[in-house]
C-alpha cells in the first residue's frame, strides 16, 4: 500500500470511528509519521495528493485554520482525474461527452421532477446574462458552463454535481478550440441561447421526457458541429 493510501485509510477508518470530523485537523506531521510507521516526507507528499483530491485544504501558519484540515470536495478528485486521463488521451473527449450526456439527462428528468425555484431563477438569470450584447466566445461558454452546472445541481445529487463539475474541467479546453473553429460563432451562440431557454422551459413547466430530449439533442449537437468529439 502506497503511502497516501495509507493515510487515507487511515483517515477513513478514524472518520468512521467518529473520532474524526470533517472540519478537524489531522493530526502533525511527526504524530502521523509515527502512528502510521512512515517517515514525514512521506506524510507530507500524502497530504498534498490528498488535497488534489478534494480531501483535505492545507494551510500554512498557526492558529486554528492552519495545518490539514478535512473537506468534501469530491468535485477535486474527479475533476482532476478526468482532466488528466483526457489530456493523456487515455480516456477520449468522446467518452467524456457521453458521460456528460448520461449525466445531464439524468439532471434535468429530476429537476423537471421537482426542482426548487431559487436554482431555477439562478439558471435563467445566467441565460440573461448570455444575451448580453457583445458577449465573446470565452465568455459566453463560461456561463454556458455555469449554467448546466446549475441544472445539475438543481436535481439535488451532491455526486451528480461534482461529476458534471468535473466533466466540464475535463473538456473545457476542447469546447472553446470547438468554438474557436466555427465559422460563424454568432450563428451558433444564437442556436445555443434558444436551445438553452427551451432546457429550462421544459424543466420549469415539470416535463422530463422533453427536458431530457432537449439536452441531448443540445450537448451532442454542440460537440458534432464544433467537431470536438
Amino acid at each position: 500500500m502506497r503511502t497516501h493510501e495509507r493515510v487515507l485509510a487511515w483517515i477513513e477508518a478514524e472518520l468512521e470511528a467518529g473520532r474524526l470530523a470533517l472540519g478537524g485537523r489531522l493530526p502533525g506531521e511527526r504524530v502521523l509519521a509515527d502512528r502510521l510507521g512512515v517517515s514525514r516526507p512521506s506524510v507530507r507528499e500524502a497530504v498534498r495528493v490528498l488535497e488534489s483530491l478534494g480531501v483535505v485544504r492545507s494551510a500554512t501558519g498557526s492558529g486554528p485554520t492552519a495545518g490539514a484540515i478535512l473537506i468534501a470536495d469530491a468535485a477535486a478528485g474527479i475533476g482532476v482525474a478526468l482532466r488528466l486521463h483526457v489530456a493523456s488521451r487515455s480516456v477520449p473527449v468522446r467518452d467524456v461527452v457521453t458521460l456528460r450526456v448520461l449525466v445531464e439527462s439524468w439532471g434535468v428528468r429530476e429537476a423537471a421532477a421537482g426542482a426548487d425555484d431559487e436554482r431555477l431563477a439562478k439558471a435563467a438569470a445566467l441565460l440573461d446574462r448570455m444575451d448580453a450584447p457583445g458577449l465573446g466566445a470565452a465568455e459566453f461558454l463560461e456561463l454556458d458552463g455555469e449554467f448546466h452546472a446549475m441544472l445539475a445541481d438543481s436535481a439535488g445529487n451532491g455526486l451528480v454535481t461534482a461529476v458534471m463539475s468535473g466533466v466540464r474541467g475535463a473538456v473545457g479546453n476542447y469546447v472553446r478550440a470547438g468554438a474557436a473553429s466555427l465559422s460563424d460563432w454568432p450563428a451558433m451562440a444564437r442556436r445555443l441561447r434558444a436551445e438553452h431557454r427551451d432546457i429550462l422551459a421544459a424543466v420549469r413547466a415539470g416535463q422530463p421526457d422533453e427536458a431530457e430530449r432537449a439536452v441531448r439533442a443540445h450537448i451532442e449537437g454542440f460537440y458534432r458541429d464544433s467537431g470536438v468529439a
